[in-house]
C-alpha cells in the first residue's frame, strides 16, 4: 500500500457522530446526573416507541441483555439452548452463563440466518430456548420460528443486535419478539459507545430485568438519589451491574433520531454496491429477504469457485488499493472455547465462514470512496 492509500484508506465502518451528541454529552455532565438517571428512562421509552415494543430496558452491551433474557425467561443448569453457529461468540457465550448448554444449527445460505427446518434438526426434550439472530442486520423469519417454537414450549430470544432499522413483515425488526437484545456497539448503525437494549413483550420480563440489572435492589438507585430520606433496599437475589449511564444514553437519544436517516443512505450504497456485483460472476451479495428489509449493517458477499480469486486473495487485493474488507461473520464451534462442543454437521455455516466478506460501507462514505471500492472489484475481474 503506498503513503497515499494509507492517507485515503477507507474504513469498513465509521459511526455517524456529530455535534448534536456532543451537545448532548455536554447537557448531562452540566446536570450532574451521569449516571443511569433521567435520559436513560426517556432513551428506554424512545426506543421502545421506535421498535413498537411494550418495554425496554437499557444496560451496558448487548450480551448483558442476552444474559438477563436467558435469566428472566428461567433458563438455567440442564437445558439446552439452540443458536447459530453463524454468529459473534457472545451469542453462545450467554447460554454458558447461566448454566445451559449452547447446541450449534446451521443457517440458511442466503440470509445467514436460523430457520424453523435448521432449528428441528437439533431439538432435543432438554431444548427450552432458542437465540435467533438478525444475522448482520438482515432480518430473521421471526413469525415463522415462533410458529414452529412456541407450540413446543421453546422460548425465542431474538438477537438483535446488528438490525436496529431493519423490517420484519411491514413492522420493526423486534415488534414481534417475546424478548429481544440489541447492541449499541460502535460498529452498529445506532451507538452509545458501549450499550445495549433488551425489549419484552411481557411487563413482569421487564421489571425483573430492571431490578437484576442493578444488583436486584427492591428500589432503583435513581429512586433513592431523588429522595432527600431515601428508603431502604433489600436484595432478594444475586443480581448483577448492567446498567448504562446518562451520558451514553443522552448519544442514544441523539442517534435514534438519526437512524432512519442511516438506514436510506445504508441502503442506497448498498444498491450502487449490488449494481455492480450483479455484472461480476463469482460474486453474491447478501439482500433482502421476502419478509423484511435489512438495515445493511454489514454488507457482507459471498465469494463463490468461479471467481479469479478466493476470499483471502480478494481481501490483499482490496488492501493493495487502501481499502479495508473484513472477514464475514464468525463461525463459534471452530473457535478453541466452543471447539469441544458436539454439534451436527454445519456446511451453510462452514461455507460462509471461509467465502464471506464484508465491504465498507458507512453513512459518511462519499460516492468517490465507493466508486474506489467498485473500481477494485472490478479490476480483480479485469486487471
Amino acid at each position: 500500500m503506498s503513503i497515499d492509500q494509507q492517507l485515503t484508506r477507507i474504513n469498513v465502518m465509521q459511526p455517524w457522530l456529530g455535534e448534536e451528541e456532543v451537545a448532548a454529552v455536554s447537557e448531562v455532565l452540566r446536570s450532574g446526573w451521569v449516571a443511569q438517571g433521567p435520559r436513560v428512562a426517556a432513551f428506554e421509552e424512545a426506543f421502545a416507541a421506535s421498535q413498537q415494543a411494550a418495554h425496554a430496558v437499557a444496560v451496558s452491551n448487548c450480551t448483558t441483555a442476552l444474559h438477563l433474557a436467558l435469566v428472566v425467561a428461567g433458563i438455567g443448569p440442564g437445558d439446552e439452548v439452540v443458536v447459530p453457529s453463524f454468529s459473534f461468540v457472545a451469542t453462545a457465550n450467554a447460554p454458558t452463563y447461566v448454566g445451559a448448554t449452547p447446541v450449534f444449527a446451521d443457517v440458511d445460505e442466503s440470509t445467514g440466518n436460523l430457520t424453523p427446518a435448521t432449528i428441528a434438526t437439533v431439538v432435543t426434550p432438554r431444548t427450552r430456548a432458542v437465540i435467533a439472530v438478525d444475522q448482520g442486520g438482515v432480518p430473521l423469519d421471526l413469525r415463522a420460528i415462533r410458529a414452529w417454537c412456541d407450540p413446543r414450549g421453546i422460548v425465542v430470544i431474538e438477537d438483535a443486535a446488528c438490525a436496529a432499522g431493519s423490517t420484519s413483515h411491514g413492522r420493526p425488526v423486534g415488534a414481534e419478539a417475546e424478548i429481544a437484545a440489541w447492541s449499541f456497539h460502535p460498529r452498529k448503525l445506532l451507538t452509545t459507545g458501549e450499550g445495549g437494549m433488551l425489549t419484552t413483550s411481557r411487563p413482569e420480563w421487564a421489571a425483573r430485568a430492571r431490578q437484576l440489572r442493578e444488583h436486584a435492589m427492591s428500589v432503583s438507585a435513581a429512586d433513592r438519589h431523588a429522595s432527600v430520606l431515601a428508603p431502604p433496599e433489600s436484595y432478594a437475589e444475586i443480581g448483577f451491574n448492567y446498567r448504562m449511564t446518562d451520558l451514553q444514553a443522552a448519544v442514544g437519544l441523539v442517534q435514534l433520531g438519526r437512524l432512519p436517516e442511516m438506514v436510506a443512505r445504508r441502503r442506497a450504497l448498498a444498491a450502487r454496491y449490488a449494481e455492480v456485483i450483479a455484472g461480476l460472476p463469482g460474486l453474491r451479495m447478501v439482500s433482502d429477504p421476502a419478509w423484511g428489509t435489512t438495515n445493511f449493517q454489514s454488507c457482507w458477499l459471498e465469494v463463490l469457485p468461479e471467481h479469479p480469486l478466493d476470499r483471502e486473495e480478494l481481501m490483499m487485493h482490496l488492501a493493495d488499493a487502501g481499502i479495508s474488507a473484513r472477514r464475514g461473520i464468525m463461525a463459534a464451534h471452530r473457535q478453541p472455547a466452543h471447539r469441544d462442543r458436539s454439534h451436527v454437521p454445519l456446511p451453510v455455516t462452514e461455507r460462509l465462514n471461509d467465502q464471506t466478506l464484508i465491504l465498507p460501507l458507512f453513512h459518511q462514505m462519499t460516492d468517490a470512496e465507493q466508486a474506489r471500492v467498485c473500481d477494485a472489484l472490478l479490476t480483480a475481474w479485469r486487471p
